[in-house]
């Protein structure tokens, strides 16, 4: 199937989307979408170290990953773009990044792709030249006519250094207007991955909350792909979200069933850690705070990510984002002191107890 649509199927096309969008900011902001299970990082506690032997001032929390140097282990995960309230609150989002030196993702770019007048609402690169940032892109859509040129694409429209493609088939298959076919996916994953990362463009496989299984891992690392993002279960619940985006009871009544559904993050980070091994991770999905973030990075992640705060402080300012990061980063530092880790390779080194 093309990409290519008429006039008047494009223009009905292109206002379900950005209508999508805007429900998806709201609910999230004014609803209870939250998993009923926990992302699984309670069950995990550091020994405390009483004489350290550091000096706080010391401890180095930066990082290289994909030809950038991060100030920090901290992703400000993929969020939103499509609608004006998006461009505001990407705006603030990178503004931040940029003072704070942390990677940054943008919300779905298909948006951009299918309707280039919503391009700017992603684009960030001139509040945030330095950044790490990554376009975004829903894998199955290349079951609906994107292939490596869209992926180019959603790239060079945002000015991003790497490209996730995100994995939600539950989501997909709960919205009204959702693309429920998921058959082949695979392989194009691969062709495109290759492509890509042939053109020194990294690609990142990601669920959305409901986390990445040791099959989905393998079958993820033979595909190529340079990092996954576990995005497990334990945050935001997208069937809640479709669940309050329902038209019907019915479909009310089948997505409300599937609050508890999912891996949990804690447990995710493991299965790919064992599956893949040597598999760049991103850990994501209901982390609250540094503390959680540096169980993350023990337990085998390389950046740990967070959409939720930072969704509601960017509403309000680059400011409010700031200081968002500096607490998350100060509990991070905190924690590696405590645990007496002078740098990253040290708290990737600390064991957890397990509770």
């Amino acid at each position: 199937m093309s990409v290519e649509r008429s006039e008047n199927e494009g223009e009905r096309g292109e206002q379900v989307l950005e209508a999508r969008k805007a429900d998806h900011i709201r609910i999230n902001l004014d609803e209870d979408v939250a998993s009923r299970l926990t992302n699984g990082l309670e069950r995990y506690r550091f020994m405390h170290q009483a004489l350290p032997e550091l000096d706080a001032r010391e401890i180095n929390t930066s990082l290289d990953l994909f030809g950038k140097r991060l100030n920090a282990p901290l992703l400000i995960s993929c969020m939103t773009g499509g609608t004006e309230q998006a461009r505001l609150i990407n705006q603030n989002l990178a503004i931040a990044a940029q003072e704070a030196g942390l990677p940054m993702g943008v919300g779905s770019t298909r948006a951009a792709v299918v309707q280039p007048s919503l391009a700017d609402t992603f684009q960030v690169r001139n509040i945030a030249p330095d950044i790490l940032l990554f376009a975004n892109i829903g894998a199955v859509q290349f079951n609906y006519g994107f292939d490596v040129d869209q992926c180019r694409r959603a790239v060079s429209l945002t000015g991003a250094d790497a490209l996730v493609l995100h994995l939600n088939p539950l989501q997909e298959v709960l919205q009204p207007e959702g693309d429920v076919n998921w058959a082949g996916l695979l392989g194009k994953i691969e062709r495109v991955a290759r492509a890509l990362q042939s053109e020194g463009i990294p690609v990142i496989a990601k669920e959305v909350g409901w986390g990445i299984s040791p099959r989905a891992a393998r079958d993820l690392a033979n595909a190529g792909v340079s990092a996954i993002d576990v995005a497990g279960a334990g945050g935001t619940s997208w069937s809640q979200v479709e669940m309050f985006r329902a038209r019907t009871d019915i479909q009310r009544r089948i997505a409300e069933a599937f609050v508890d559904w999912g891996i949990p993050t804690a447990d995710s980070i493991r299965y790919v850690r064992e599956a893949a091994p040597g598999m760049t991770i991103f850990a994501s999905g209901g982390l609250k705070s540094g503390v959680d973030g540096a169980k993350c990075l023990a337990l085998g992640a390389t950046l740990f990510g967070m959409a939720r705060p930072f969704l509601r402080a960017a509403t309000i300012s680059a400011q409010a984002v700031a200081d968002e990061i500096a607490v998350i980063v100060g509990q991070l530092r905190a924690v590696m002191l405590c645990t007496g880790a002078r740098d990253l390779a040290a708290l990737h080194a600390v064991e957890l107890i397990h509770a």
